[in-house]
C-alpha cells in the first residue's frame, strides 16, 4: 500500500501533485505520515512524462536516460514533478543528483506505520530518540553513518544474499578489534562529505566546505589504505574501492589542489575572504599586500601627523561611510582648522565627542586599500568558483566516497555493538525458519545494563516450519513480560534483517516478507476512532495482509469490548492466522479459553509466562515455559498496583464464586452483596520494636550502654 511505501522510506519532505488526495488510498496514506515530514503540494501540470524525460536528461547532463533503466511514464512524470520543485525551490540551482535507481517491490520488509509506532524502531512513544531500537543500537560515529542505519534499519532486506553481504562486513570487523578502533577513530573526524558536496552543488557551500571535502578526502584515502592491509569481505573491499576512487583515478590531485589553496581555518563565507593560502596565487598575493600591509602604513601617517600637529591625542579610524579619517578631541580640533593648518587637514565632520579631519595622502591610501580589497576580494571568488568546479567535476565519485564511509560506520557500529552487549551473528536463509535461543530485548536489555540492575531473562521462541510451534498462544498475568517477549522477538527479526547481529545465544531465520505487531493501542481522537476502533482496524490491517512469510505479533485481541464479543473475535483471528495466514506468530492473551484450540490446530502451541507464589505474593519470574497459565493473577497484580486492601480482599471473594460457579451462570444476586465491602482496616500502628531497634547505633555503644539496650528490647517484646 502506499501508506507502507511512505513509512519504509522515511524523508523529510514528500511533493505531490495538486488534487493527489482526491482518491480514497491516497487520503488514507497521507493522513498516515508521520507528524515531522513536510507535505508539498506543487501544480500537477509539472507532472508531465515528457517534460519529466527531459528535466532528467538536464539534470544528469545526458543525452539519454536508457543507460539508467527503462523508466515508465508515471515514473517520468513523477521525476519530473519533483524535479521541477526543487528548480523552483532552489531558484534554479539544480544540486548533485545520483541517477534514479527503481526499488524493486518486495527487495524491503514490509513494516506498516502502526507496527513502526509499536515496535518503537526510530523514536520512542514519547518521541523521543533514546528508548527506541535506533537509540539503544546505534554506535556509529560519523552523520552520515547515523542516516545509513536509520534508513536500513527502516527499510530491512528480504533477499538472504544482500542481508548476508552486510552480515559479513560486520562480522569481519567484529574479528578484527584493533582494526575496528583504527576505523572508527579515523571515521570520527571525518567531515560530513555528503553534506557538503549538497551545499557547493546548489552554489550555497563556502571555503569551509570545500576545506571539508579536501580532509574527507584524504581521510578516505587512509581509511582505504587500513583496510587494505587485511582481506576484507566483497562489501568491505567495494566500499575500499569507492574511498579511493579508484576506477576514477584516484583523489590524489583534487586533494592536493584544494590543500594547496586554502588556508588551514577557512571562513564559513566565500565573502569574507581571507580563505586563499599565501603564494597559491601571485595576483592576489599582490592585491592584498596592500590590504593586509594597511596597518603598518596607517601607524606611520598617524605618528607622522601627531608629530606635525603636536597633538598627542589624534588617532586614524575607519567607518563604512567616511573610510579611513582622522580623529581628535574637540579641544584640538580648532587648531587643526587654523589658517594654518585648514589646507592640509580637511573637515570632514564634527560630533559632540570629536573633530574628524582627512587629507590628501589619507584619501589617496584609502582609495588604493578599497581598489585592493575589492580586486583581493573578486579574485578569491573566482578561486572559490574554481574550487567548487573542479569538486564538482567529481561530484559523482565524492558521493560513492561518502556512501562508503557511512557503510563502513554501519559495520564497524554493528560490530561495536556486538561486542559491547553481546550480540551474535544470525543464521540468514530462505526457508519459514524462525529459532532464536536465548533471545533478549535490545532496548530493554540495554536500560537493564546501564542502570545495573538485574539481568534480562533471556527467552527462547522456535517458530520452526512445518513443526507444531509455527504459532505460540501467550498467556500469563500482566507484569509478567508478554508484550517484552513479542516485540523482542519482531526487532531481532528487523535488525537481522537490517545486516546487524541480534542480542540471543544463536537465531536462525528464514527472510520475512514483512513485519506486523500491533502490541498497545491507543484513542485517534482527530480521526474519530476508539481504543478499540484503532485496535479492530490494525487487526484487520494483519489479517487481510500477513502471508506464510510474515512475522505477526498480536497482543490482547478484543479487550476492549465485552468478554465473549472479544473472546470470539481473538478465537477467530487464531483460526485465521492458523489456516488461512499460516504465518509464523506469537498471540498473546489472557482469554484462557483459547488455550483449548492446540487440541485441533496442529501448528498451535500454548507458551506461559512462569509465575511463583510465596506466602500470598507472585513473583514474575520473566521466563516462557510450555503450557498454558493456570490463572491470570489479575488480583495479585492489583495488590501490587497499591488497590486499597479491602479491595483486594473483596475481589478476591468475588473471584472465588467466579471460578466455583462459572461466569455465565453467576447473576448480580448471586454475589455476597451484604457482605460485600469489609470494614477499612485500622491504620497500623507504629511498630516499637522496629523503630528502637531502628535508633540504635551498635559502633558507639559501650557494653554498659548496649546491656541496656537489650533489656528494653526485651520488655518492648513482653508489652506486645
Amino acid at each position: 500500500s502506499l501508506a507502507n511505501d511512505f513509512a519504509a522510506a522515511p524523508c523529510a519532505e514528500l511533493v505531490v501533485a495538486d488534487g493527489a488526495g482526491a482518491r480514497e488510498d491516497w487520503r488514507a496514506a497521507l493522513a498516515a505520515l508521520p507528524p515531522a515530514t513536510k507535505l508539498s503540494r506543487h501544480a500537477a501540470t509539472a507532472f508531465d512524462s515528457r517534460a519529466g524525460e527531459r528535466r532528467l536528461r538536464d539534470a544528469l547532463g545526458v543525452a539519454a536516460t536508457d543507460a539508467f533503466g527503462d523508466f515508465s511514464r508515471a515514473e517520468f512524470a513523477a521525476l519530473g514533478g519533483l524535479l521541477a520543485y526543487v528548480e523552483l525551490t532552489q531558484a534554479g540551482r539544480m544540486p548533485a543528483l545520483q541517477a534514479p535507481k527503481r526499488t524493486l517491490r518486495g527487495a524491503h520488509m514490509a513494516i506498516d506505520q502502526a507496527t513502526r509506532v509499536s515496535l518503537e524502531l526510530l523514536k520512542a512513544q514519547s518521541g523521543a530518540r533514546e528508548g527506541s531500537l535506533l537509540g539503544s543500537v546505534d554506535r556509529t560515529v560519523t552523520g552520515a553513518g547515523a542516516r545509513l542505519l536509520a534508513q536500513r534499519l527502516s527499510a530491512p532486506l528480504t533477499e538472504p544474499q544482500a542481508i548476508n553481504a552486510r552480515l559479513d562486513a560486520v562480522s569481519f570487523f567484529a574479528a578484527n578489534d584493533r582494526l575496528r578502533d583504527a576505523v572508527r577513530e579515523r571515521l570520527r573526524g571525518m567531515p560530513d562529505l555528503a553534506r557538503a558536496l549538497s551545499r557547493l552543488s546548489l552554489d550555497r557551500g563556502g571555503p569551509r566546505d570545500l576545506a571539508a571535502i579536501g580532509e574527507g578526502l584524504k581521510r578516505a584515502r587512509a581509511l582505504a589504505g587500513d583496510l587494505s592491509r587485511e582481506t576484507p569481505p566483497r562489501e568491505v573491499e567495494a566500499a575500499a574501492g569507492a574511498l579511493e576512487a579508484r576506477a576514477g583515478g584516484g583523489f590524489s590531485e583534487l586533494v592536493r589542489l584544494l590543500s594547496e589553496a586554502l588556508v588551514e581555518s577557512p571562513p564559513v563565507l566565500a565573502r569574507d575572504g581571507g580563505f586563499v593560502a599565501k603564494g597559491f596565487d601571485p595576483g592576489l598575493d599582490a592585491a592584498t599586500s596592500l590590504r593586509d600591509e594597511s596597518r603598518r602604513v596607517i601607524a606611520g601617517l598617524e605618528s607622522g601627523y601627531r608629530e606635525e600637529t603636536g597633538v598627542r591625542t589624534l588617532r586614524i579610524k575607519h567607518n563604512n561611510i567616511l573610510g579611513y579619517f582622522i580623529e581628535t578631541p574637540p579641544s584640538a580640533g580648532d587648531a587643526l582648522m587654523a589658517p594654518a593648518m585648514k589646507a592640509r587637514f580637511i573637515h570632514r565632520q564634527t560630533i559632540a565627542s570629536a573633530v574628524r579631519f582627512t587629507t590628501t595622502e589619507l584619501a589617496d591610501l584609502d582609495s588604493r586599500i578599497a581598489r585592493a580589497r575589492d580586486e583581493a576580494l573578486a579574485r578569491e571568488l573566482e578561486i572559490h568558483r574554481r574550487l567548487a568546479g573542479a569538486v564538482m567535476e567529481r561530484s559523482a565519485d565524492i558521493a560513492a566516497a561518502a556512501r562508503a564511509c557511512a557503510e563502513i560506520d554501519v559495520a564497524a557500529s554493528f560490530a561495536t555493538l556486538a561486542a559491547e552487549e553481546d550480540y551474535v551473528c544470525p543464521l540468514i536463509d530462505d526457508s519459514l525458519a524462525f529459532d532464536i535461543r536465548a533471545g533478549r530485548h535490545p532496548v530493554v536489555d540495554a536500560g537493564l545494563r546501564r542502570s545495573g540492575a538485574q539481568r534480562f531473562v533471556a527467552n527462547d521462541c522456535a517458530l520452526s516450519e512445518g513443526s507444531k510451534t509455527q504459532l505460540w498462544l501467550v498467556t500469563g498475568p500482566n507484569m509478567a513480560g508478554k508484550s517484552t517477549f513479542l516485540r523482542q522477538n519482531a526487532l531481532i527479526a528487523i535488525l537481522a534483517q537490517a545486516g546487524g547481529f541480534v542480542p540471543a545465544r544463536a537465531a536462525h531465520l528464514g527472510v520475512a516478507d514483512r513485519v506486523f505487531s500491533r502490541v498497545g493501542a491507543s484513542d485517534d481522537i482527530a480521526r474519530g476512532r476508539s481504543t478499540f476502533m484503532v485496535e479492530m482496524v490494525e487487526t484487520a490491517a494483519i489479517l487481510n495482509q500477513a502471508s506464510e512469510r510474515s512475522l505477526v505479533v498480536l497482543d490482547e485481541i478484543g479487550r476492549g469490548t465485552s468478554t465473549f464479543d472479544g473472546l470470539s473475535i481473538a478465537w477467530a483471528a487464531v483460526e485465521h492466522l492458523h489456516d488461512r495466514s499460516r504465518c509464523r506468530g506469537l498471540f498473546a492473551t489472557h482469554y484462557h479459553e483459547l488455550t483449548a484450540l492446540s487440541a485441533r490446530l496442529p501448528r498451535l502451541c500454548n507458551v506461559s509466562m512462569r509465575v511463583k507464589e510465596f506466602k500470598g505474593s507472585v513473583v514474575f519470574l520473566h521466563e516462557v515455559a510450555q503450557g498454558p497459565a493456570d490463572r491470570s493473577y489479575g488480583v495479585a497484580v492489583a495488590r501490587l498496583a497499591g488497590l486499597p486492601p479491602s479491595v483486594v480482599a473483596r475481589a478476591n471473594e468475588i473471584l472465588r464464586l467466579l471460578e466455583k460457579d462459572g461466569r455465565r451462570n453467576v447473576t448480580v444476586e448471586d454475589l455476597p452483596l451484604f457482605s460485600a465491602t469489609p470494614a477499612p482496616a485500622p491504620a497500623p500502628e507504629a511498630d516499637l520494636l522496629a523503630e528502637a531497634l531502628a535508633a540504635l547505633n551498635p559502633d558507639e555503644m559501650s557494653p554498659k550502654e548496649a546491656l541496656a539496650a537489650l533489656y528494653q528490647l526485651k520488655s518492648l517484646v513482653k508489652a506486645d
